[in-house]
């Protein structure tokens, strides 16, 4: 064939030797690409098997001469052999790679069945429970709250009907939507702007609610049935609304002091409120309830209910009418002499029922951030003063009841009277007076008290003290109340001696001061003060019968023509009464600083229905008890005998002598 045609020479025979191996065109399918490109590269010369060059002639070109012995065609099939298994040792036969895959498969398969064989059975009751809880939201069921009224059944606190407004913000849309039934759905920005007059809010303090992460927030609390519809109406998803009673007080102020405050967990915070918080509170329920993907509340879903239990009524002693007269009246005195504060206080002295018990400034109990703090607690318990005059009382008592001293005994009073290092005088200048000691309480004489205590004694001047109640609680009922200051004798310095008798030196609040007269009032038998109707108070005689009749005829004199107290005198009736004007002690100063002026009687004289206290601190216009406290007392218990349809009891007023000698 002639040497320039292109067809191919037909390949050689195998040798013997070479029955094993694979040619180049007997090689495996998956190897012929880079073979073939192999042989592209590096062409191999071939000739006839048998016949060899003539010596000395090679082949023309770069053409390699065989080895010798070893056919070229057998050189370059082995090494494409050799290539092609060391290209198989770096990759990894196919089936090899096949196996390992499944391998992986059944491994990754066998873990999903083992978990979920953990899943639905192993865990499944645990797990069950888990998806339950946090389906599950549990609604305090709030017990409604004992209503807490006056002494004829007329209601001062109860509770009515008040939603908190819950909402789930990751339902409530970033932008406005409508649902498939083509109710609109505001935006969250909307629906702040639309809420934030009816929760009564700040529109970006309910925008800051309505884009939390959380899937519950309560949007206000204790709201208004009527104010939540209106909020239903703005088509807000998920919001919902559970019933948390309100507390309300009706009259406002009135009584605010003695009925006390709820916090916003609705237990009490003072008064009434807090000593009867157990009997008023009752006791909370609980729901819990299944909530659905949307947030809505599945009815029926779940049976955990426990009712909540309401709380008891509690009936006060006050009555409202009496209540009223006595708030207005010392509120109208406390801004006439621009007073620090007042008290207003009327017992009925048999049984130490407090028919009355007003202070000023006052707040409200329902919005306790629209007077401060200033008023919140009960001064008439809470803040001690030094009683002055109203405490001589004690000390003539003590006179007639362990001394041989009688009314009319003389009393010779200097103009002033000197002890240890001091010298006393009274508060007004004067000669010397020649009092009885009715005249010695007529004229509220320092000088002459301090005479008549010096026969008493000390020692007996304190049990007396204390017989009355001074250094120790009431037991009235409510929250805070002082027991006041009462040193022992032996602690007395020698000034002090001769100042406790007219009340400077000891400490009481003005219940413990009411219920020291309430004594005088009551032959002698001291009921200790009370506001919760139906408690049975034992008294305690303090002095004997014929003496607390002796004292109510000489504190008739107080409010005679020659006593300090004529503004208390009441048309019809015979009034018997003290004034008291002491200094006030200033903690910081560590000083004497202003006025404490008081005045506390009780009428019929003859045969004492009533007993009112009333106390000024601190007044600016005027200071004299006679002056700023006894027209209160006037008011007051003028009302208080007509509401309680005490009549005259046809008396005269008895002759009072004050002078021993004219």
């Amino acid at each position: 064939m002639a040497r320039g045609d292109d067809k191919r020479r037909p390949a050689p025979r195998r040798g013997s030797g070479s029955s094993d191996r694979k040619l180049p065109w007997d090689r495996d399918p998956w190897e012929e690409p880079r073979a073939a490109k192999r042989t592209q590269s590096r062409p191999q010369a071939r000739r006839p098997a048998g016949k060899r060059p003539a010596a000395g002639k090679r082949p023309a070109g770069n053409a390699r001469r065989p080895a010798r012995g070893r056919p070229a065609a057998r050189r370059g099939a082995g090494r494409m052999l050799r290539s092609s298994r060391r290209r198989l040792a770096r990759l990894g036969s196919p089936v090899r790679r096949i196996n390992a895959g499944m391998l992986v498969v059944a491994f990754i398969l066998t873990l999903f069945a083992g978990r979920l064989v953990q899943l639905q059975g192993l865990d499944a009751e645990e797990l069950s429970l888990q998806a339950a809880k946090q389906r599950a939201r549990t609604n305090v069921l709030y017990a409604e709250r004992g209503t807490i009224t006056d002494r004829y059944g007329q209601p001062l606190a109860l509770s009515v009907d008040a939603k908190d407004v819950y909402v789930d913000p990751t339902k409530v849309p970033a932008k406005p939507g409508q649902l498939s039934d083509g109710t609109e759905v505001p935006s969250k920005q909307q629906a702040a702007k639309a809420l934030a007059p009816i929760l009564g809010k700040a529109e970006d303090e309910v925008y800051d609610l309505l884009t939390s992460e959380r899937r519950f927030v309560y949007l206000a609390k204790q709201l208004d049935p009527q104010k939540y519809r209106q909020a239903q109406q703005l088509g807000i998803p998920t919001l919902g609304a559970d019933p948390n009673p309100k507390r309300v007080y009706p009259n406002g102020q009135l009584a605010a002091s003695t009925l006390g405050y709820v916090g916003a967990e609705g237990k009490g915070l003072g008064g009434v409120e807090y000593s009867q918080n157990k009997t008023l509170a009752g006791r909370n329920g609980k729901q819990v309830v299944e909530i659905g993907r949307s947030g809505q509340v599945i009815p029926a879903a779940s049976d955990d209910m426990r009712e909540a239990v309401p709380g008891k009524n509690v009936q006060l002693t006050l009555d409202n009418e009496i209540q009223w007269a006595a708030q207005k009246a010392i509120e109208a005195q406390v801004k006439k002499t621009q007073a620090e504060s007042g008290t207003a206080i009327v017992m009925n002295p048999k049984t130490g029922e407090l028919l009355a018990l007003a202070t000023a400034p006052g707040f409200d109990p329902a919005d306790l951030n629209s007077g401060g703090s200033a008023g919140l607690g009960n001064p008439a318990v809470s803040d001690v003063y030094e009683p002055g005059s109203t405490n001589k009382v004690i000390t003539a008592a003590a006179a007639l009841e362990h001394t041989k001293m009688q009314p009319h005994s003389e009393v010779v009073v200097p103009g002033s009277l000197r002890r240890y290092d001091k010298t006393f005088h009274d508060d007004v200048p004067h000669g010397t007076w020649h009092l009885t000691l009715s005249g010695v309480l007529a004229k509220s004489s320092n000088i002459g008290i301090d005479l008549v205590s010096e026969r008493v004694g000390g020692k007996q001047l304190y049990q007396s003290l204390r017989d009355f109640g001074f250094g120790q609680r009431t037991g009235v009922g409510l929250p805070g109340e002082s027991r006041g200051i009462l040193p022992q004798p032996e602690d007395w310095s020698g000034t002090q001696r001769y100042t406790i008798p007219f009340g400077q030196g000891v400490s009481v609040n003005a219940l413990q001061m009411a219920s020291v007269y309430g004594a005088i009032a009551n032959d002698g038998v001291r009921v200790p003060p009370t506001v919760i109707a139906g408690e049975q108070r034992e008294g305690k005689r303090v002095v004997s019968s014929g003496t607390a009749k002796q004292m109510r005829r000489m504190l008739e004199g107080v409010t005679g023509t020659h006593g300090t107290a004529q503004k208390a005198q009441i048309q019809g009736y015979r009034v018997a009464g003290k004034t008291g004007t002491a200094q006030r002690a200033d903690p910081d100063c560590g000083c004497y600083r202003g006025y404490t002026s008081s005045f506390v009687g009780m009428a019929p004289a003859d045969d004492p229905k009533l007993v009112a206290q009333v106390v000024l601190q601190g007044p600016k216009r005027g200071h004299f008890g006679g002056e700023v406290a006894a027209p209160v007392f006037h008011d007051v218990m003028s009302f208080a005998l007509q509401h309680e349809q005490v009549k005259p009891t046809g008396t005269k007023t008895p002759k009072i002598r004050v002078w021993s000698r004219r």
